[in-house]
């Protein structure tokens, strides 16, 4: 099994910017693709961005392209999420997540990270 810990959540001004990284430990050989959700109070669970360990193939989503980035450091086992320009509607907690191969779910979830965008 893979654990994955998040981290470089907080409170930042709009147009600010933060950096989040999640760190794999334990089975990391069984993840094949890292992806970034958020969830913000009463609205369902969105995809971000995701990232395949091997290749480094990313896709976004609409909402954040052109803001967000997504990149892995294999050597860390870590994966990292660059938010600039950050808007009031992009605070939520962020979770990033493993899936095993493609077109897999990811089925392995860290316990999440809060970010806080003030106006």
């Amino acid at each position: 099994q893979v654990q994955l810990v998040e981290s470089g959540g907080g409170l930042v001004q709009a147009g600010g910017f933060l950096r989040l990284s999640c760190a794999a430990s334990g089975r990391t050989f069984s993840s094949y693709m890292m992806g970034w959700f958020r969830q913000a109070p009463g609205k369902e669970r969105e995809f971000l961005t995701a990232i395949r360990w091997r290749s480094g193939l990313t896709s976004y989503a609409d909402s954040v392209k052109g803001r967000f980035t997504i990149s892995r450091d294999n050597a860390k086992n870590t994966v990292y999420l660059q938010m600039n320009g950050l808007k009031p509607e992009d605070t939520a907690v962020y979770y990033c997540a493993s899936a095993a191969g493609p077109g897999a779910e990811y089925d392995v979830w860290g316990q999440g990270t809060q970010v806080t965008v003030s106006s």
